[in-house]
């Protein structure tokens, strides 16, 4: 019995990471096998690619088309040694960002061409699709403002960009959901957290319903 895919994406400080984890305590309390993972990340391999992606010095300075193709790298080695094998198995997938973030953070906000963009994350994923994708929408200053104060370290290098640029990240996710109604669920993520944990809850009934 093949598994369901379930993605969180959004900008900065959207709060994904925190539904992500309420959203896996409620299905295994009704019983569901939950796999939680993230990316870049959720391999021994994809968390080495994280720390250089991130927080490494020698990081620093990267051109866009090495930080696409590390984030590529990643997401195929997760695919093959826990999504896939996951759903195979039945259990429910719950990742933090997926392959729509590179779309948007290194296609919209790098402006890295649109086709290469999602050659290459086809390539990576090889099928490996989600059945939902949750996006958190939030005005990008509100998430800066969010993701700076849940820290008391430097920003690492993903969150030193210009307003302008997270605006754009938050403009692509909306523009990905408009064009993929059937799998994105647009989630008002300035509401209360109770709030945004039911909104969630009712869009993942309406979809799986059937």
């Amino acid at each position: 019995m093949k598994g369901r895919f379930i993605t969180f994406e959004g900008t900065e400080g959207c709060g994904k990471s925190t539904q992500l984890a309420r959203l896996a305590k409620r299905l295994r309390a009704d019983g569901a096998e939950v796999v939680v993972t993230r990316e870049p990340g959720g391999t021994p391999l994809g968390e080495d690619i994280r720390h250089l992606l991130k927080h490494a010095d020698s990081g620093q300075g990267m051109c866009p088309e090495a930080e696409v193709l590390l984030f590529a790298a990643s997401r195929a080695q997760h695919v093959r040694a826990v999504i896939r094998p996951a759903l195979a198995a039945g259990k429910t997938v719950l990742c933090d960002r997926f392959l729509d973030s590179t779309t948007v953070y290194q296609g919209a906000a790098r402006k890295l061409p649109a086709d290469q963009v999602a050659a290459l994350n086809a390539f990576a994923v090889e099928g490996c699709l989600p059945d939902m994708t949750f996006v958190l929408d939030i005005p990008a200053e509100v998430g800066l403002q969010r993701a700076w104060k849940r820290t008391c370290e430097a920003p690492d290098r993903m969150e030193q960009e210009e307003l302008a640029f997270y605006q754009a990240v938050r403009q692509g996710f909306l523009d990905l959901a408009a064009a993929e109604p059937e799998r994105f669920a647009v989630i008002d993520g300035t509401l209360k957290i109770d709030a945004v944990s039911a909104a969630i809850d009712t869009a993942l009934s309406q979809k799986f319903s059937t």
